[in-house]
């Protein structure tokens, strides 16, 4: 913001940032939990090993508040007061 950043821009590069590596793990791990569905299949009561709604739903869930935790600190970035952020040190 010091720098003449937009109030969009930041929240852009803060969201981006996050959420990149959020959905790689998302997705490796979608991998991995089907790979290794067969392992645990004996474990799984009432549901199929590869549950689609299960899946899908956890991964939405995490999706969802991985964005809550970028969210947040990007709006508090968007509203510092350049000269505060300047002066700071």
């Amino acid at each position: 913001m010091a720098l003449g950043a937009r109030t969009g821009g930041v929240y852009a590069l803060i969201l981006s940032g996050g959420m990149k590596s959020v959905l790689a793990g998302i997705g490796i791990g979608l991998v991995a939990a089907i790979f290794s569905t067969r392992f645990i299949a004996r474990l799984l009561f009432e549901t199929s090993a590869t549950d689609s709604v299960t899946l899908i739903s956890v991964a939405l869930l995490l999706a969802s508040t991985a964005l809550a935790a970028c969210f947040f600190p990007a709006r508090r970035a968007a509203k510092v007061d350049p000269m505060v952020a300047l002066r700071y040190e």
